[in-house]
């Protein structure tokens, strides 16, 4: 009877060319460690390195009528709008957050190469999923505000009825202002952004698994 081989195990022993180097020690040290992770969406969130898969076709659908909703607002105030695929880094926490959507100037101030300062955003907006829940509605507004984004957009297809939230006027690291409505109604972004959004394009937007 023949056996199967036996595994060997992998070593783990650092190469001549790692063995100087410094391990990471804490969870931003660690993220900016990590190579590219195509198909998955690393964040650091209240100091947790946060590795889940990236959005649904029907979540990236959503972000893209948001930017459909505002492009004249961007091509008219030379504004970049980046869905769900840059970073941003939180001033004074140095979190590094991935938002559904990102409305900045385009002169927006960068940290490194990889990601957008925080402070110098113009509005965020996030989807939520239903893993996502706890980490949208309760964690990350205190970290957009204590980063200084002046508004935050909160897209909800998994309340009942669907809603969609915009908080603004940021200090001491909450949002001082907020206003809810369900969706197909016109919700007013306050400056910097200055648009009446019409939430009606999120009406048959379906909860994402």
């Amino acid at each position: 009877m023949e056996t199967a081989p036996r595994r060997r195990h992998a070593d783990l022993r650092p190469s001549p060319g790692t063995a100087s180097r410094r391990l990471p020690h804490t969870p931003r040290e660690l993220f900016d460690a990590l190579p590219s992770l195509p198909g998955l969406r690393a964040e650091v969130i209240d100091g947790r390195l946060v590795v889940s898969p990236l959005g649904t076709p029907e979540h990236s659908r959503m972000a893209m009528r948001l930017f459909s909703e505002l492009r004249h607002l961007i091509a008219e105030g030379d504004l970049n709008a980046y869905t769900g695929n840059v970073a941003v880094r939180v001033d004074g926490s140095h979190d590094s957050v991935v938002p559904d959507f990102v409305l900045a100037p385009a002169d927006c101030p960068r940290w490194g190469a990889r990601e957008l300062l925080s402070s110098g955003l113009l509005m965020v907006a996030e989807i939520v999923s239903p893993g996502s829940a706890v980490d949208d509605r309760d964690r990350k507004p205190a970290i957009y505000a204590s980063g200084g984004v002046p508004v935050m957009l909160l897209i909800d297809p998994v309340a009942t009825p669907v809603t969609v939230t915009v908080l603004s006027d940021p200090k001491e690291g909450e949002y001082r202002t907020s206003t809810r409505v369900e969706t197909g109604s016109r919700l007013h972004l306050p400056e910097p952004v200055g648009f009446t959004l019409d939430t009606s394009i999120f009406v048959d937007a379906p909860a994402t698994p």
